[in-house]
């Protein structure tokens, strides 16, 4: 897979600058004023960068913080977790692990039936693809996903 998912200097410098604030300079994006903070389509959000598969919209819920949350990865051997002391307190970050992305942080205050996690993550950070160009972008693997969530797509 780190063939497939891979962070190179030419995907870089495509980055918007609040791309690369977020992801490369491990930045937060305003709550509320971001892509897909209140997005309810249905979908996986992929790494900006290396394009690996982080998160489903199944997993997707409302934390009212203003940035999309998810309850779990896709694919947890994407997603990384460091420890995190900026800003005088100690959280956890998200990172992708093929292309090195900062992705945002997890705390521990999610819906306790769906194992109590909150991913937290920056809409900067993510590209959505759409449950209906799955096949289309490569992702097709994922359609099972959606397979009893009442999609009728």
């Amino acid at each position: 897979m780190s063939d497939t998912y891979r962070k190179d200097p030419e995907t870089i410098a495509r980055l918007t600058p609040e791309q690369y604030r977020v992801t490369q300079e491990a930045g937060t994006e305003p709550a509320f004023r971001n892509e897909f903070w209140d997005n309810k389509e249905q979908g996986i959000y992929v790494d900006v960068v290396s394009g690996e598969p982080l998160f489903a919209s199944v997993s997707k819920y409302d934390s009212g913080s203003g940035w999309p949350s998810f309850t779990v990865p896709i694919e947890p051997g994407n997603v990384v977790e460091h420890q995190d002391r900026s800003y005088g307190m100690v959280r956890t970050e998200v990172r992708s692990v093929h292309g090195d992305s900062h992705l945002g942080h997890v705390f521990p205050d999610g819906p306790p039936q769906e194992g109590g996690l909150r991913y937290c993550i920056n809409s900067a950070a993510l590209r959505f693809v759409p449950l209906d160009d799955l096949e289309k972008e490569g992702y097709g693997d994922y359609r099972k996903l959606f397979e009893n969530t009442g999609s009728t797509s």
